[in-house]
């Protein structure tokens, strides 16, 4: 037997903050917003194929049929609950390709080479996807090198910058007068000092990463509050312990804020780099796409480069949020 006091099921609970809540309750109803997302991919791949181009374009075939899979794998997601929070962006893209799809491809209302269609850029990835991933790995094994021996030799610099006053002494001056420097203009230098564009170039990114590296590291390990280094002396830690178990780990957060800010410095050298002085990479490939007025070309080699700039800096940022797992929300992406 219940109390007078308690409500029945269907009777009406009041919250502390004054709002009311049916204990029957209306089941939570599903958000339709996602199943919009499906429909607006659909309206893409029908305009796509149905509506006549303006012009003898390839491939409308096969991009309506592209339309018509993403349409149907969203619909999929939705059905298992997984699209709420990416709903609004997929149905932002669903339009903004009907959208493009009419402008150029149907009314070809902007001039041409220079914007092209949905059909253009699907026929640049089935038709020179072998030159883009060429390009590609020529890009990532540059970026690879410059930017690995650049991080290293700046946590490197920057530890001695920081624990010792006879390094800082000598170095100081030529972080100062080398650092500020854009890598880029000393691209001519740097060719005509070092005999392969290779090796210039990597050695060009390397200084593109070195410089925010460094100074981010000086200033985290001097940082470090001197009773740390007090207390593991007194148990007989020495210089091997400090510089690894004290200062290296204290300074990672600034660590990486400096490895952050020498991979954007990176990615501009690399374009650069590889447009005046390496002849093969996704740079080279820009130029030449352009050379050849091939826009839909330029087009797609900014958008791979943009997938490898994204994914990399997701990839370490991955790396920061493992290796200071306490300190996960102090920096996003």
């Amino acid at each position: 037997m219940s109390s007078p006091n308690t409500p029945s099921p269907n009777q009406t609970a009041h919250t502390p903050s004054g709002q009311t809540a049916t204990n029957s309750g209306t089941s939570s109803r599903r958000p339709l917003l996602p199943w919009v997302a499906g429909p607006a991919w659909f309206l893409a791949a029908l305009v796509t194929w149905r509506w006549p181009d303006a012009d003898d374009f390839p491939d409308t075939n096969q991009l309506a049929a592209l339309f018509c899979a993403i349409g149907l794998a969203l619909t999929v997601t939705t059905a298992l609950r997984r699209l709420s929070a990416r709903a609004p962006w997929a149905i932002a893209l669903g339009l903004g390709f009907t959208a493009w799809e009419i402008i150029q491809a149907k009314l070809l209302w902007l001039p041409r080479p220079f914007f092209g269609t949905p059909q253009d850029l699907l026929d640049v990835f089935l038709t020179d996807w072998r030159r883009l991933g060429d390009s590609l790995l020529h890009s990532l094994g540059l970026l690879a090198v410059g930017y690995g021996i650049g991080a290293a030799l700046g946590v490197a610099i920057g530890i001695g910058l920081g624990r010792s006053p006879r390094f800082r002494y000598w170095v100081r001056p030529l972080i100062r007068l080398i650092g500020p420097l854009p890598p880029v203009a000393l691209l001519p230098l740097a060719f005509i000092i070092i005999p392969s564009s290779r090796l210039a170039s990597e050695a060009l990114l390397a200084l593109a990463a070195g410089f925010p590296t460094t100074i981010l590291t000086w200033s985290g390990v001097a940082a470090v509050d001197p009773a740390y280094y007090d207390v593991a002396r007194t148990m007989g830690a020495r210089n091997r312990f400090l510089v690894l178990r004290v200062a290296l780990p204290a300074a990672m957060p600034q660590i990486f804020v400096g490895l952050f800010m020498g991979l954007g410095v990176s990615f501009a050298t690399l374009v650069v780099a590889e447009m005046l002085g390496v002849k093969s990479g996704l740079g080279f490939y820009m130029q030449w796409a352009q050379g050849w007025a091939a826009y839909p070309n330029m087009y797609a080699a900014l958008l791979v480069m943009s997938l490898m700039c994204t994914g990399l800096v997701t990839l370490l940022f991955k790396v920061r949020d493992r290796v200071l797992s306490w300190q996960k929300d102090g920096l996003k992406w």
